[in-house]
């Protein structure tokens, strides 16, 4: 919680009142960098407690505190400065958006009575707050130093009692350094998890009870519930599939599991023929499914704390608005008590099933998919099993590692979904390694993405941790190549000059190699994970087609 100060009405500066009420939130990290304009925020941070990661962009700072968010449970934070390191930042906020992340960012804005009229000051900019609104849940400019801690207050209830959405604070530049009163301490309330309707629990329960063919779609609304939905998927007899966001929430090596594989078409022809469909904390979007939705003929259960899911896109049939672990405990308690034999045997029909689906979906993506297979399959005998591997929106990772390197709960795949951002494999990893610094981490990226962010090698050595990146080299941006020769055009603007990325590394205070088979990945990524600092591992194209 940082140190303690007087809960007094003592005056204070605007940034020690930001700094006052982070920390008064347990807020222990947050990832930034100074500017002239936010250097009242800065001075205070070491006196509350608050350690601060130095990336090297903005937008790092966004991916970094966004992956700190997804692995630690606590919001993210990240600090900029005004203009244009805001507008950095953005695309971070958008994905976090995207995602359901809490991701909080503090910012100064211009004066609190600067003219509308331009006036050429530094960074200045028509409204912060209204290019943030475009992108978070929300944009709160405040207008003295008393409201710092009513917005801290506002994002932090936010974050624990709906679904969770990025939040920026404005303080005005001059407010940072006013001294006032900044009144007691605001805290948000503590969160009630919201209780389902009995009778729609009743109702879903009944149909899951009945139905010859249920199946459990997982999004990442359903991570905090991972037991039950193991147990309801076990007690069911159920086969489970899970969006990117969901990876992991059920073992994907367990016998019900078929992991991330919504993009299947077999996948989707099956489910499109389930009797009840339950989704937890998914929005069922095309994001998901690669495309457009399978119509459902099933009887549709849907598990959202977001009242909005559940007319958004599917409409659901049984609408259960609550707590994920709740609503899911409610089914369980309900569901229980079918003739075990009856169970077993449903059990071993939907592994029967769920072994052949695999298989189909494997079969359908084979010749693309091989060049990245053996590589995963050395990872993962090399990663422990609460390793957390960070994404790119990369072949490797979206065509590879989504659907065939298989974690656990105890695990994390942190996916940039939805938005689709590039660059966010890297800082994020240096994310989740300041929240867990004695867990593996490992990012996974194409060479394309990893330049987006590729400066953040810097932050990854000053941390001086072991941090392994592997690249699969394709030349440049392979997926754009390939969609330009599907559409019959000539490959333009895709093919980009290789670059020594183990050189770079070492540039940079870390570490690289190439490597050209699964087993020399192995032996690399091994090395890596108890080496201080980056280290690059590059897997080129022509090795792994």
């Amino acid at each position: 919680m940082g140190t303690a100060h007087p809960r007094g009405e003592a005056a204070t500066t605007g940034g020690q009142a930001v700094v006052r009420a982070l920390a008064a939130h347990g807020v222990t990290d947050a990832f930034g960098i100074p500017g002239t304009h936010n250097l009242e925020i800065y001075r205070h941070l070491q006196a509350y407690g608050i350690r601060h990661v130095t990336p090297r962009h903005e937008q790092g700072a966004g991916y970094a505190a966004d992956a700190y968010a997804r692995v630690s449970g606590r919001p993210g934070v990240a600090i900029t400065t005004t203009g244009p390191a805001l507008l950095n930042i953005a695309a971070a906020v958008g994905q976090a958006y995207s995602d359901s992340v809490p991701l909080l960012v503090v910012s100064p804005g211009m004066p609190l009575r600067h003219p509308r009229q331009s006036t050429g000051l530094l960074h200045e900019m028509r409204s912060q707050s209204e290019a943030l609104r475009g992108v978070a849940a929300f944009s709160h400019r405040v207008s003295s130093v008393a409201e710092i801690g009513t917005a801290v207050a506002r994002a932090f209830t936010l974050f624990h009692t709906g679904r969770p959405r990025p939040v920026h604070i404005e303080v005005p530049l001059d407010l940072l350094e006013t001294v006032e009163s900044a009144g007691g301490t605001r805290l948000a309330p503590p969160a009630a998890r919201p209780e389902p309707d009995t009778t729609a629990v009743g109702e879903a329960a009944s149909a899951l009870r009945s139905a010859s063919g249920p199946v459990l779609v997982l999004g990442g609304g359903a991570r905090a519930a991972a037991a039950e939905c193991l147990a309801l998927a076990e007690e069911l007899g159920a086969p489970v599939v899970t969006t990117a966001n969901g990876k992991g929430v059920v073992d994907e090596r367990h016998p019900l599991s078929l992991g991330v594989s919504l993009h299947s078409p077999a996948v989707q022809k099956w489910l499109a023929e389930r009797d009840v469909i339950l989704a937890v904390g998914t929005e069922l979007a095309e994001s998901d499914v690669w495309g457009p939705l399978p119509p459902l003929t099933g009887t549709l259960i849907r598990v959202d704390v977001d009242p909005a899911q559940m007319y958004a896109g599917l409409q659901a049939d049984v609408p259960l608005v609550g707590d994920a672990a709740v609503v899911l405990g409610g089914l369980l308690h309900a569901c229980r008590g079918r003739d075990g034999e009856a169970g077993e045997a449903a059990e071993a029909t939907a592994t029967t099933t769920v072994t052949a689906l695999r298989a189909a979906r494997d079969d359908e993506t084979r010749a693309r998919d091989a060049r990245w297979v053996p590589y995963l399959r050395a990872m993962r005998r090399v990663l422990a099993a609460d390793a957390v591997i960070t994404s790119d929106s990369a072949q490797c990772c979206y065509y590879g590692a989504l659907p065939h390197l298989p974690v656990g709960p105890e695990g994390r795949y942190l996916h940039p979904t939805g938005f689709g951002t590039l660059g966010y494999a890297l800082p994020a990893a240096i994310g989740a390694k300041t929240a867990y610094p004695e867990r593996q981490v490992v990012a996974l990226s194409g060479d394309g993405g990893l330049q987006f962010s590729v400066q953040e090698l810097a932050t990854a050595a000053q941390l001086d941790a072991p941090l392994p990146v592997v690249v699969f080299d394709n030349g440049g941006y392979g997926e754009i190549r390939e969609e330009m020769a599907a559409r019959g055009d000539t490959p333009t603007a895709v093919d980009l000059p290789a670059v020594d990325l183990p050189a770079l590394a070492r540039a940079y205070g870390g570490h690289g190699t190439v490597v050209r088979s699964p087993e020399e990945l192995a032996r690399a990524l091994a090395e890596a994970l108890a080496t201080p600092g980056p280290t690059i591992v590059t897997v080129p194209e022509e090795t792994n087609r």
